[in-house]
């Protein structure tokens, strides 16, 4: 449901309190500006979003009597954090003070106050449920890891699934995974051939932000990662079981495992897809692994554009046209081939990049889009990036509107479907 009219400004205390101020309406970013959003990018704030206070950053918006822009002098400027499935539009506007610390990496929503209710710029990509935080019980969660690793005693991955992921990092995937139901972590390889800005699970010890989490510390092996796969594809309704996760490197790096792995599950069971996220840097480990049986790849990018995608992944020993192969790869043995795409607004919808992307549809054969939320510091990006100025924008959602109008038959979510879902665009093992 979309406001009436554009929501007042939000700003805390030093107390982190949240307070509106109905002198100025809410300002949404987009690159290096502030903007006026349409209230038709504009959603009541989801269940699970949280709200975050941004130190050292003072809330901006726009007078409501004349409509200029202005900053408040009280106060800091706050944003919201969208759960899963939801796709940000706008990012939160604000003005650094000289003393401003770098932001953790979370994605920072524009989020603003009307009528009694907090409405975001956002809006919901993917209608699946798996990741909704009101789904979770904590309680079985913990329950059902302390059954199943008793279970499994020596299997030092799912160890690392449930007592990090599940228990520690409160990993959707990974608590998904011991409620029973949905997409299986596998993590398997501790080291990484790029070395994204963004890292979740490395960061230099030199660098002024940290990991949000540890990266996995071991190789595991075929027999750890097939006693909990074959069990979960064969006893779960829309089972699905995927290679890569935020709490490792880069999974291509260990695909002679994977695929030995691959080759083993298919021989116990036909059910559920076999995924892997990925950077897509090995066109021919991919190659392996289809051979193998891998049915879904999904490969992660901020960029379309060559020159932006790899100032940020910082790529060792392969280039921005190995992901275009390893996607072209899957789609040549009928699999299904996705991109996670880190959405940024004022970046992600400029008319360069929409050009780009589009290529990178025609080119590759893309049979979905995930519009992911870009979790980094808005400035530290930019900066890191050296881009100055953005150039022409469209808008996040125009830009949706005009790639599924050019491409009516493109998936658009946030997750990795299922296997009836696949199976209803395409016929699984035919291009």
């Amino acid at each position: 449901m979309h406001p009436k009219q554009l929501p007042f400004l939000l700003y805390a205390d030093a107390e982190g309190k949240v307070f509106e101020d109905t002198t100025m309406y809410m300002a949404g970013r987009s690159g290096w500006d502030a903007v006026v959003p349409d209230v038709s990018d504009l959603i009541e704030m989801p269940e699970g979003s949280e709200f975050y206070v941004l130190p050292g950053r003072k809330a901006v918006g726009f007078d409501v009597e004349t409509g200029e822009y202005k900053v408040r002098a009280e106060g800091f400027a706050v944003a919201a954090f969208v759960p899963p499935a939801h796709t940000t539009l706008f990012l939160a506007a604000y003005e650094n003070l000289p003393e401003a610390p770098t932001l953790p990496l979370f994605c920072y929503n524009a989020v603003g106050w009307y009528n009694d209710k907090f409405y975001v710029a956002s809006t919901r990509i993917d209608e699946d449920v798996r990741q909704d935080p009101k789904g979770f019980d904590h309680n079985l969660v913990t329950e059902n890891v302390k059954n199943i690793l008793a279970q499994y005693p020596e299997n030092r991955l799912l160890a690392h699934i449930g007592n990090n992921c599940a228990l520690t990092y409160y990993c959707p995937a990974a608590r998904n995974f011991f409620m029973g139901r949905y997409e299986a972590p596998i993590p398997t390889s501790s080291a990484c051939n790029a070395n994204c800005v963004g890292c979740i699970s490395f960061q230099p010890a030199d660098e002024e932000i940290t990991s949000s989490q540890d990266r996995l510390q071991f190789k595991p092996t075929v027999d750890e990662i097939c006693e909990y796969t074959i069990p979960h594809l064969e006893n779960v309704e829309d089972a699905i079981v995927s290679f890569g996760q935020g709490c490792e490197g880069e999974p291509l790096l260990m695909w002679e495992t994977n695929a030995k792995a691959i080759e083993k599950i298919r021989s116990k069971t036909d059910k559920g897809i076999i995924n892997i996220n990925t950077n897509g840097s090995m066109p021919k480990a991919v190659e392996a692994m289809c051979k193998a049986g891998l049915q879904s790849i999904r490969v992660s990018m901020n960029s379309a554009q060559p020159s932006i995608y790899e100032r940020y992944y910082l790529p060792n020993n392969y280039r921005f046209e190995n992901l275009k192969e390893s996607i072209k790869v899957v789609r040549s043995h009928g699999g299904w081939a996705s991109i996670n795409y880190f959405v940024f607004p004022g970046m992600t919808d400029s008319v360069q990049e929409y050009e780009a992307l589009r290529n990178f549809i025609l080119e590759t054969d893309l049979t979905m889009i995930q519009w992911r939320n870009f979790n980094i510091d808005p400035d530290w990006y930019l900066g890191r990036m050296g881009v100055i100025d953005c150039g022409e924008t469209m808008g996040v959602k125009n830009m949706m509107n005009e790639i599924k109008k050019e491409f009516p038959n493109l998936l658009f979510g946030y997750f990795n479907p299922p296997k009836r879902k696949i199976v209803s665009k395409i016929k699984l093992g035919t291009k």
